[in-house]
């Protein structure tokens, strides 16, 4: 191995340490781990308890500083901020937020924001997509076909799915919510699913979606989009109403 290949393996391998340090002490912040009864320890604490060096783990405090999960001041040490600072639009304080306990209402939320954005971005890729694009929308599909048949996975095929919508629309902006949409899905799918009382999404309702798309039709791929994201609003919505009525996860 060469120096620079070493230098590069030591360089990942740091990275990935520190994002495992972040997602643990994410995780411990957001299920109430450290809060006021138990404020966030100190340095010298935290790199004992996870084995971190100094370096990494002032690199995972500063990326949940950002995240609006910490506040840090030199000489004032590091505390906790309120949950209404907290990111939400960030992927990991997301799937962190909805793995902490299962809660329909924030999943309810977001699947709003979903309604918001992926009926445009489906009416987007109807007129923008180029080949490459609609061949992603394909695979995606193909992938769900295969999920059908048991050789693929539900979960992961439905989000390629709906990110290749995002992708195609030709709006960076919506390209780049793609981690945001995924975070949310894995926890919307398996839910709305199970409320339907099936293993997977409908292909049939998804290829609509795609037909409309390659047929160059923004009003039926918007409506065929937007048919998806009432329905799944709806099943969160009894969730949520009956996680209310009974007092029990759903």
């Amino acid at each position: 191995m060469t120096n620079g290949n070493a230098r590069g393996l030591r360089h990942e391998m740091g990275r990935n340490f520190t994002y495992e340090i972040l997602q643990r002490l994410g995780v411990d912040i957001v299920t109430g781990t450290y809060g006021v009864g138990n404020p966030f320890p100190t340095e010298a604490e935290l790199c004992k308890r996870l084995g971190a060096s100094r370096s990494v783990l002032r690199e995972a405090v500063k990326m949940l500083t950002a995240k609006g999960l910490l506040k840090a001041r030199p000489r004032q040490g590091t505390w906790i901020e309120p949950e209404r600072n907290w990111n939400l639009l960030d992927p990991d304080v997301l799937y962190w937020l909805l793995e902490r306990k299962f809660s329909p209402g924030l999943l309810l939320e977001f699947t709003q924001v979903r309604l918001a954005i992926e009926p445009m971005a489906a009416a987007l890729a109807a007129r923008h997509a180029d080949a490459k694009a609609k061949e992603a929308i394909t695979a995606a599909l193909n992938r769900m076909k295969a999920a059908e048949a048991g050789d693929d996975d539900p979960l992961t095929s439905d989000i390629a799915f709906h990110v290749a919508i995002l992708e195609a629309s030709g709006n960076r902006f919506y390209a780049q919510l793609r981690g945001l949409i995924e975070a949310a899905l894995r926890t919307s799918i398996r839910l709305t699913n199970r409320r339907k009382g099936v293993r997977l999404a409908s292909v049939a309702d998804h290829q609509r979606v795609a037909d409309a798309i390659f047929a160059s039709d923004p009003d039926a791929a918007s409506a065929a989009m937007r048919h998806l994201m009432v329905e799944a609003m709806t099943l969160i919505e009894q969730a949520k109403e009956t996680m209310e009525a009974t007092g029990e996860e759903v």
